[in-house]
């Protein structure tokens, strides 16, 4: 690698860092931010309103570096994701702060796809798989890092400089973005598919909003709107002289490892934003021991890459993604077995295992549909399928706030005890050992659910092809 490629990817490192140093430290912090707002019933809102507006702007991000540039595009949305942050520091209520993660989200999109993009520029495939794993040293580094200091702030300062630390973190970035990444852009005007972003938004808001709104009413609304948006929308693409979504993109292989990945992402929402409730609300851990029991699976994602380097070219996508799936499965039962007193060693090392499924299928299936296009396709397409797996941490994560609030209450209603929920747990009458074995209740039924998808994401992942990628 010259040193112009080796530029590149400390920049992109960098940028990376930002997203997941946020992501490390809030999912960690999450337990003590939520009793501290009094919104325990919120906590999936705070993660899926960073998700909304990560999935809406995810796929426009794709399109626009495509036209306007990767460089230009990626030091936007970062601008975007430290002003969100700095707003989500100064929240003095779970309200507030749903409302800042939405700003927070919008720059999020960039980060999370662009990088990506980049990569599949420069670099062989063969060396996208090394690549990816030093992106995934990123979020180890994040892991271990972001709940020492997390914890430290919280302790000595407030949860809110868990947010204001992230504004020097983008400053760097962007200036090392700036600094060593260069490209060469056509001359020719640009023309933006306004109207397919605007039906693609409406989309998508359609689906969150459904699977996030309890009324029955609005639930068949957001379902009209969003069949109507979409046949409307797949009309003006194949209209559209230079479409937001070009569905040239959509192989039945891509289609594949779209789904896969979508149903991956719903999986690891539920260990991410999940296992620290478990580790801090049962196993009674603190806020930093919750993130280092994460921090193993990061580890475990970094040396994935260095098999996946070998693996992947030897045996071809089908098989890797079919044995990261057996991974996953036999880990998820695994985690059905847990207890309100299991060993927290028995946890790492599931957790440790299970970083080596999700490296497996993210980075391959993210090879996969940018392998499937050119230079001038890869941004929407690699952008698509962040959306895709976006939507499914999304609408996972509220699926499985519904699971957890839903057992509590039951929990609570077999002891004779009515009226207790999620929102009012801790100012109820109700002891510690209750408390606990509720939210034992809850957790428990997600990693149920974890087993079902995973088994789900197997069956589908058989209808690959066995072809092997060209690694040239």
């Amino acid at each position: 690698m010259n040193s112009k490629n080796r530029n590149i990817v400390i920049a992109l490192m960098v940028a990376m860092f930002l997203a997941a140093f946020e992501g490390t430290v809030v999912t960690t912090a999450m337990p003590t931010i939520a009793k501290s707002l009094k919104g325990f019933n919120l906590i999936s809102f705070i993660f899926s309103a960073y998700l909304l507006t990560s999935a809406i702007s995810t796929p426009i991000y794709g399109k626009l570096s495509d036209l306007y540039g990767r460089k230009k595009m990626l030091s936007i949305g970062i601008l975007i994701f430290i002003f969100g942050s700095s707003l989500c520091g100064f929240s003095q209520n779970m309200f507030q702060l749903i409302i800042f993660r939405l700003i927070q989200g919008l720059g999020a999109g960039a980060i999370l796809t662009i990088t990506y993009t980049i990569i599949g520029d420069t670099f062989s495939i063969e060396q996208r798989t090394k690549i990816q794993g030093w992106l995934s040293t990123v979020w180890g580094i994040a892991s271990l890092i972001g709940p020492f200091l997390g914890g430290f702030l919280i302790d000595y300062l407030s949860w809110h400089w868990i947010f204001f630390i992230n504004v020097p973190f983008g400053l760097l970035s962007i200036f090392l973005l700036n600094k060593n990444l260069t490209e060469t852009l056509s001359n020719t005007k640009p023309k933006i598919d306004y109207l397919g972003a605007l039906l693609l938004t409406i989309s998508i808001v359609s689906v969150l909003f459904g699977v996030f709104l309890n009324n029955a009413t609005l639930k068949i609304s957001c379902l009209f709107t969003l069949i109507i948006s979409l046949v409307i929308f797949y009309f003006v693409e194949n209209k559209a002289e230079d479409p937001l979504v070009p569905f040239s993109i959509f192989t039945r292989a891509t289609i594949i490892a779209n789904i896969i990945a979508f149903l991956t992402s719903s999986i690891l929402m539920g260990i991410e934003a999940y296992t620290p409730i478990y580790t801090q609300n049962v196993l009674g851990f603190s806020p930093t021991i919750a993130g280092v029991i994460m921090g193993p699976m990061s580890i475990a994602w970094l040396l994935s890459s260095v098999i996946l380097s070998k693996a992947l070219p030897k045996y071809g996508e089908k098989k890797v993604i079919l044995s990261a799936l057996i991974i996953l499965i036999s880990t998820s039962i695994l985690l059905k077995f847990l207890s309100i007193s299991s060993s927290v060693i028995y946890l790492i090392i599931i957790i440790f295992i299970m970083g080596f499924g999700f490296g497996f299928i993210f980075t391959v299936t993210t090879i996969m549909v940018q392998s499937a296009v050119g230079y001038e396709q890869r941004g929407v397409s690699t952008s698509t399928n962040a959306l895709i797996r976006t939507l499914g941490q999304t609408i996972g994560v509220s699926i499985f706030g519904s699971i957890v609030n839903s057992s509590i209450s039951k929990h609570f209603s077999k002891m004779g005890i009515d009226g207790i929920t999620s929102e009012n747990i801790y100012s109820s009458a109700t002891s510690s050992l209750e408390i606990k074995n509720a939210f034992f209740t809850g957790v428990h039924n997600v990693y149920l659910t974890l087993i079902i998808l995973t088994i789900a994401s197997f069956i589908i992942a058989t209808r690959l092809k066995k072809d092997k990628l060209n690694t040239q």
